[in-house]
């Protein structure tokens, strides 16, 4: 069971200001939430394998493929300093 003071300790180094009423709040709900580990420790996990996560998950990504945007113009006239249908930036590389 977890008490107003532990609460009170943990929320200090969170540096979170609780009232007395949030403080029994708290102390009511992490100690509900640690009788619900202690529930599943009651469970046989000896057959079952250590794992990452639930199911299995893998990265979909789709193929990179140059489409030319139709608008070209369009992105071209946004830009702050052009030069033809580049883009002009500033010389970042130093020739020394």
């Amino acid at each position: 069971m977890i008490d107003r003071e532990q609460v009170r300790k943990v929320a200090l180094l969170a540096r979170l200001a609780l009232s007395e009423a949030e403080e029994e709040q708290f102390a009511t709900q992490l100690s509900n939430i640690l009788d619900y580990f202690e529930q599943l420790n009651e469970l046989d996990v000896s057959n079952v394998p250590p794992t990452f996560r639930a199911i299995d998950v893998s990265n979909v990504v789709r193929s990179d493929t140059l489409v030319p945007d139709p608008n070209r113009e369009a992105i071209l006239d946004n830009a702050p300093d052009r030069d033809g249908e580049f883009f002009r930036v500033p010389k970042i590389i130093n020739a020394d």
